[in-house]
């Protein structure tokens, strides 16, 4: 049983808005010890403090990754996301430790997919810290379940 909106339940101008993290030291030395990118500006507080933010910034695919999992704890893609498929994405800002981010997500098209099983869905993504600062943004396109789809497939097993 899904909690997931189906691609019918969805609507252009639809906003979902998650709650704010905190990002820790830990969560850039656990990403750059998952990733492999032990870059000194995330991992070196001496030299971080030398480049051109001052201090050690948090590696944008982080941020990426923690947005990610903000929009899908809201549960609106739970067990009716079938794929997730394209991504456009800018790195706006820094992201620093201790800066709490939210991510506000506003679906912008929508495109049935019968054959594939339900329709994509285009998010304009953004991604605030704290200050209300944009430090990220871009679109995300998901293919989502189609309430219709699954009620064909339902009937066609029950016939057989």
């Amino acid at each position: 049983m899904s909690r997931g909106l189906y691609f019918e339940d969805m609507e252009v101008g639809q906003t979902l808005e998650t709650l704010g993290r905190t990002i820790t030291e830990a969560d850039i030395v656990n990403f750059a010890g998952l990733s492999g990118d032990f870059n000194p500006l995330h991992i070196d507080a001496t030299y971080a403090a030398q480049q051109q933010f001052g201090q050690r910034v948090a590696h944008g695919l982080l941020g990426l990754s923690v947005s990610s999992g903000q929009s899908y704890s809201l549960g609106y893609l739970d067990g009716t996301v079938i794929a997730f498929t394209e991504l456009t994405w800018k790195f706006r800002a820094p992201i620093y430790i201790g800066d709490t981010i939210r991510t506000i997500s506003t679906i912008s098209k929508m495109r049935p997919m019968p054959a594939a099983g339900g329709g994509f869905v285009t998010f304009d993504v953004k991604v605030l810290n704290q200050d209300n600062v944009t430090v990220q943004k871009g679109t995300w396109t998901v293919l989502v379940k189609s309430r219709t789809a699954i009620n064909e497939s339902k009937d066609e097993g029950a016939a057989k």
